[in-house]
């Protein structure tokens, strides 16, 4: 093996961003699709701070460039830090949040008014608990109406979730202690609702879009007219969809759609790609039939005909030109690659944009006569490229990032599938160091229920630095993955584990075979899910990894949040032993191998508790393991020289045990 310091500079380049390549927001994107940098204000902010995963409050201003000054929000009522800016369609208002409460300013004035004033901070308005944000993936639990007239949001009262407390150690005589309401799988939720405020009369209603079991997710709200409001409604379970048009005026929901199962979870992030024509039409995305699809469904949601083929999930909707009734969309005709395809809405033929392998995602502009694509690939960083009637002009290629990258002069992945001995293959990719020699392998994975780490694009990770130290890696998508249909995204429901450990074992063993493979040693590398099905495969019978490391795992799902846990286990009441088969605190004594835990204290995500049960139930069974707490650090490691030290410790622990 080559010791560290020859792997120091690849590893320290990957960590300091180095051969990250350079990217286009959503608002430069859209400047130059349709002209939002004419418009005469614009928000901008300085100073952020971190709160979860995706949130954070920051010093927010409103940049008026006709006289080239600029304005705090919030200042007007002294509030500081704020977050979730976002200007309403006419350009005369701000909404923004602070405390878990709603504001609005008003441009024309220069004034600033409260939305809502509940002084209790367990009642929240219009921004994401904990659970929503990370969960459902949005802080901004708000929205405009088209006429700027009406702001929808969402209200969730916290005072029955119980809370999660953690110690902080560092920077005092006496730790301290952050505590966070979080709901646990079968433990009490937010109660939430949906309300709208009118602006002109700055009054609040409530819709009528709660039912008797008020046990409800409202991850998503999406106007439609200047009265209308799109609520989408999940069940506790998340195996029933409901989307409801509700008159913001009248307070009264109809059920427009509703998609149920009693086999699968319903995804409801298909609900984000939905989109409207101006006749009312609906273009849906669903996977009821086995595949993510899109279908057309007219206003009163009925639906006329399926729009793309079944045997390829459509994973992103961009818009449709009205005017030549074309439909653009983004679809994975393999599941490691992603393509832009056009589909004219009256002949139903299918035209595919995009040539070159890889990874295509696009941004259109309203009318969808233009667009950004871009491209990545293994050996591509992204590029941006404008397209307009036919022609191509590049934006942005990232060529010095290329060839810094190149200048490593290491391999790029070969793309596999591998029979996992059930008559399934499973998509996975090789990074194999040129020595000459049978190399020592690391299985690196995620394995979570839709989640997909095989992927043609451009990541340049902890992976090469392995390579660079000569390692061989290999990289799995067990059963449970994304873009290979229904049925297999929903392998692994009710029974988290198991079938994902079977997988990966079948692919160390497939790797083993190989002549440029060691297969007397192998390890086995995962975080967070990857953590959890590290430990789960090394509890397996036969397992073939001298070493695994596990970093921030979930150990039992009982202790994981509800909103997740749930999507894809239901409640424990109702699959307990689902619970206690998929929990790591059950398998202890099974464990095999040479193990190292890493853990963040302050883990708002996966809780060290998670940890901490798991080693209790490793003393007890007199099993041997290795640790590495970081103090007062979250689920991804990045405080300080945190990330750097846990990296090398890892390639210690590696190059000891293979």
């Amino acid at each position: 093996m080559r010791s560290l310091l020859i792997i120091l500079s690849v590893l320290q380049g990957i960590l300091a961003g180095d051969y990250n390549a350079k990217t286009l927001s959503v608002a430069e994107q859209d400047s130059i699709l349709n002209g939002i940098s004419e418009q005469r204000y614009r928000l901008v902010s300085e100073n952020e701070e971190k709160i979860f995963r995706h949130s954070s409050v920051a010093d927010w201003y409103i940049v008026d460039t006709q006289k080239n000054s600029r304005k705090q929000l919030g200042a007007g009522l002294n509030l500081g830090k704020v977050r979730d800016a976002v200007m309403s369609p006419n350009g005369r208002y701000v909404a923004f949040a602070k405390d878990n409460n709603l504001y609005i300013h008003k441009l024309d004035f220069g004034t600033e008014i409260a939305v809502t004033k509940d002084e209790n901070t367990d009642i929240i308005n219009g921004v994401a608990d904990w659970l929503y944000e990370e969960e459902f993936g949005t802080t901004a639990l708000f929205a405009w109406s088209p006429d700027s007239k009406m702001l929808a949001f969402v209200k969730l009262d916290e005072r029955e979730v119980p809370g999660f407390s953690w110690q902080n150690y560092l920077g005092g005589q006496y730790p301290t202690a952050d505590t966070l309401r979080y709901p646990k799988a079968g433990c009490t939720n937010a109660k939430a609702s949906v309300c709208v405020y009118d602006v002109p009369t700055k009054g609040i209603l409530k819709m009528q879009v709660n039912p008797k079991d008020e046990d409800v997710y409202f991850p998503r709200l999406k106007w439609i007219n200047e009265t209308t409001v799109m609520v989408l409604r999940l069940n506790r379970d998340q195996t029933k969809m409901e989307v409801l048009s509700c008159n913001a005026k009248s307070t009264v929901a109809n059920l427009l759609y509703t998609e149920e199962s009693k086999k699968y979870f319903v995804n409801y992030e298909l609900f984000d790609q939905w989109q409207w024509l101006t006749d009312g039409r609906m273009i849906v995305l669903s996977e009821k039939d086995g595949w993510q699809r899109a279908y057309l469904y007219n206003a009163q949601g009925m639906e006329i005909k399926a729009l793309t083929p079944e045997d390829m999930d459509v994973m992103a909707i961009y818009g449709v030109n009205e005017k030549t009734q074309t439909l653009f969309y983004q679809a994975a005709p393999t599941p490691s690659t992603r393509h832009i395809y056009g589909l004219n809405l009256k002949k139903g033929t299918i035209t595919q944009v995009t040539k070159e392998e890889g990874m295509w995602s696009a941004r259109f502009a309203k009318d969808c006569n233009s667009s950004i694509l871009c491209h990545q690939s293994f050996d591509t960083p992204n590029e941006y490229i404008y397209s307009s009637k036919d022609k191509w002009n590049i934006i942005e290629d990232n060529a010095d990032v290329k060839a810094a990258w190149q200048a490593n002069k290491l391999p790029e992945p070969q793309l596999l599938r591998i029979n996992n001995g059930n008559g399934q293959e499973l998509e996975a990719m090789l990074l194999s160091p040129a020595t000459g020699n049978p190399s020592p392998l690391i299985l690196m994975h995620y394995s979570g229920p839709q989640s997909q780490r095989v992927l043609n694009r451009w990541r340049k990770r902890f992976e090469y630095a392995l390579v660079e130290a000569g390692y061989a890696v290999l990289i799995v998508d067990p059963r449970g993955t994304d873009c290979r249909g229904r049925a297999w995204r929903n392998e692994t429901y009710m029974s988290l584990g198991q079938k994902e450990a079977e997988d990966l074992i079948a692919a160390a063993r497939w790797a083993a075979n190989r002549p440029d493979i060691d297969g007397e040693r192998m390890a086995i590398l995962g975080w967070s899910y990857g953590g959890y099905q590290t430990l789960m495969t090394m509890s397996q019978k036969n397992h073939p990894f001298k070493a695994g490391v596990a970093i921030a795992p979930v150990t039992d799902w009982k202790l994981y949040d509800s909103a997740y846990t749930e999507r894809y286990m239901r409640r424990p009441q109702v699959n307990d032993r689902g619970y206690d088969e998929a929990s790591l605190l059950n398998k202890a004594a099974d464990l095999t191998g040479n193990v190292l835990i890493i853990h963040g204290t302050a883990d708002d995500n996966v809780h060290v508790q998670q940890t901490m049960q798991y080693i209790d139930a490793l003393v007890r069974a007199d099993k041997q393991f290795e640790m590495q707490l970081y103090p007062d650090d979250n689920h991804f490691l990045k405080k300080g020289n945190n990330a750097s030290h846990m990296h090398n410790r890892v390639l210690q622990f590696l190059q000891k045990n293979l």
